[in-house]
């Protein structure tokens, strides 16, 4: 899938000025990793009366494959029947796909940022934008009234017939679309942003709430004044009553405050604390957080192991609650240690308050026999961190030494990888993660564990539990079942073989 942006220019303001604007070099071919294949910009020409730039987007069909497995015509999913995930146009035409490579290729120009000409970011461009395929839902005439109040001098939507050699079978649903005018440049892609998958009214991944808040920002100075706003908004949440009813009525008031000149927290005297909280989606990291010690309360454990602290941010949870008495970070990794140090201020901190904590360098797939005898030990993003040969040893280390009450392990869940929009395809969430499992293969490496250890297991989501992939964050509850489990099945084996 393809477009081209274009803009002229004079000696003394040259069109090549588009380069600075977009922060792509125009004597450069540049290539970007997006979440649906690879991206590229180049420069079909570029002189100072002419300048355009190419956004190309060669699609990784595996990778569409995945995303779009298990998917039907549902929230999110392809309109298309089961065979469409092998035969269908996303290579090839303008949709969601090419909208999410704007976002990652062109992040600050759409945020009409550009420290090196900020004057000619907040200017209007002469500007020509073309797409040579893009699919519409509603014909060229849908184009043309999405287009046409929003600036442009030329709106022209062309439909494209099915075979050029049969005219009588008629006409696709594709048009070429060329728009014309002098629009500020991230005017002119913030339209792009939102009416390419509205005109193709299908997206290619999970519409999450927080896709309100993209198309509100994407959309901000235009969309609450458009005569096909409801349209625009519910298309571009891909029907989902409740997002909708949620974008519409805070377009409402950005239109009721427009008309009054006036902020919009000023009309809407219902904003609060809560509303705030609810707009800005709490961080994953702050919900695996919460679930973690939701379940040491639940245990009882008042003395805390936190194997891999990394930087502290748990252990510095566990201090503001002070049912936990006692609590050891330990990490293999010095810097992480020296961080967690000043995170917590231990060297500022009062005595009671540092009789609580002790910071230990140490690596967990070795036997420390200073970690026995502690309610609780937390293993919270880490196994991912170790080559899958060395889990045994701390498998060990872990429920066969130091043996807790309680063991909490989370680690992610792959198959949410698909709803992460800003992950390309293939790859998983962290540079330094040597695998990240499936529910299924985490579950049966917890059964395993527990079986062998004299623990029992249970399974907790993290995250928002998505119907379809689960959640983000999957976490494992041990609790030991036997005082001793180790021995009494060697006990139970050498009496077998006495026998």
């Amino acid at each position: 899938m393809f477009l081209t942006i274009s803009t002229t220019g004079t000696p003394e303001r040259p069109a090549t000025d588009l380069g600075f604007l977009l922060h792509k070099h125009p004597e450069k071919a540049q290539t970007f990793s997006t979440s649906h294949g690879t991206a590229h910009v180049f420069y079909p020409e570029a002189s100072a009366e002419r300048c355009t730039a190419a956004l190309l987007l060669q699609v990784d069909p595996v990778a569409l494959v995945r995303r779009g497995k298990g998917k039907g015509k549902g929230r999110g999913g392809a309109p298309d029947a089961a065979l469409a995930q092998y035969v269908n146009d996303r290579p090839y035409a303008a949709s969601s796909l090419l909208s999410v490579a704007m976002s990652t290729v062109f992040k600050s120009a759409l945020n009409g940022v550009c420290r090196a000409m900020p004057e000619r970011a907040a200017a209007p461009l002469p500007l020509r934008i073309e797409v040579p395929a893009l699919p519409a839902r509603g014909g060229a005439e849908l184009v043309t009234k999405l287009f046409g109040p929003l600036g442009w001098t030329s709106v022209d939507a062309v439909a494209v017939p099915l075979d050029e050699q049969f005219p009588e079978w008629g006409d696709s649903r594709y048009v070429r679309l060329v728009l014309e005018g002098e629009l500020r440049l991230a005017d002119a892609l913030r339209q792009l942003y939102i009416l390419l998958p509205v005109l193709d009214d299908a997206k290619h991944y999970w519409v999450a709430p927080d896709e309100v808040d993209k198309l509100l920002r994407a959309g901000d100075g235009w969309l609450a004044d458009h005569p096909e706003h409801k349209l625009i908004t519910s298309r571009y949440l891909s029907r989902r009553w409740g997002l909708t009813r949620q974008a519409m009525e805070r377009l409402e008031l950005v239109r009721l405050a427009e008309l009054d000149d006036l902020a919009v927290e000023s009309v809407d005297n219902a904003v609060d604390e809560t509303t705030d909280t609810e707009e800005k989606p709490v961080p994953l990291a702050e919900q695996r957080r919460e679930a973690i010690l939701e379940a040491l309360r639940a245990a009882g454990a008042s003395r805390v192991l936190d194997l891999g602290c990394g930087q502290g941010q748990l252990v510095q949870a566990l201090l503001k609650d002070v049912r936990f008495t006692e609590i050891v970070g330990v990490d293999v990794s010095m810097r992480a240690l020296t961080i967690a140090s000043r995170r917590l201020k231990l060297d500022r901190m009062g005595e009671r308050q540092a009789g609580r904590v002790t910071l230990r360098q140490g690596s967990l797939t070795y036997t420390d026999k200073r970690l026995g005898g502690y309610d609780a030990a937390v293993l919270s993003e880490v196994i991912e961190h170790l080559d899958l040969p060395r889990l045994p040893a701390l498998e060990y280390a872990v429920f066969g030494s130091a043996r807790p009450q309680t063991v909490l392990v989370t680690t992610p869940n792959v198959e949410y990888n698909v709803r992460w929009e800003s992950l390309p395809a293939g790859h998983v969430r962290h540079g330094d993660h040597r695998f990240e499992w499936t529910r299924a293969e985490f579950r049966g490496w917890a059964q395993e564990v527990a079986q062998r250890h004299g623990y029992g297991v249970g399974f907790v989501p993290v995250g928002p539990d998505d119907p379809e992939v689960g959640p983000p964050t999957q976490m494992a509850v041990f609790t030991k079942t036997a005082e001793d489990g180790t021995k009494k099945d060697d006990t139970k084996k050498k009496e077998a073989k006495a026998a």
